[in-house]
């Protein structure tokens, strides 16, 4: 038994697509029996066939994302598509190594591992550019004896 006309009419009808008709499994035979537009729109007035709601994509996670991107968050580098220096530019870069090398100099000052003068010196020297990591200026100190002698 093929409802595909009923169906198409119904579709008509209800201004929806043809997958979008649902018809009554039990009343099946009704349907068969309805050959025209008169008597599909009394089955639909029936409750014998109806359409089904359209299915929409929730926005809730989207909004939400929206918002949390508004405030600033979930920006960082890990987030951005792209090249290297386009998800941490070359100058950031710089001031994250700097800034930690800075700070190890100043913990080692102030725990009085170097001397002032080597202080200086080395300052400079990642002023400059000299030293790739923490562990690269940690290697320099050690390889050439700066240390503060007990």
């Amino acid at each position: 038994m093929s409802l595909r006309s009923q169906r198409r009419l119904a579709a008509e009808i209800l201004k929806v697509g043809e997958n979008r008709i649902w018809i009554d499994p039990n009343r099946a035979a009704d349907v068969e029996a309805a050959i025209t537009r008169e008597e599909i729109r009394k089955l639909i007035h029936d409750g014998v066939i109806k359409a089904i709601p359209e299915e929409g994509i929730s926005r809730a996670r989207s909004r939400l994302l929206h918002k949390k991107k508004h405030k600033g968050l979930r920006r960082g580098p890990g987030s951005r598509s792209g090249a290297a220096y386009s998800k941490v530019s070359k100058k950031e870069y710089w001031m994250m190594k700097v800034r930690a090398l800075r700070k190890k100099l100043r913990e080692w000052k102030e725990g009085r591992v170097i001397v002032r003068e080597v202080y200086r010196k080395l300052y400079v020297m990642v002023k400059s550019g000299a030293f790739k990591s923490i562990a690269d200026l940690e290697r320099y100190v050690k390889a050439h004896g700066l240390w503060r002698k007990r």
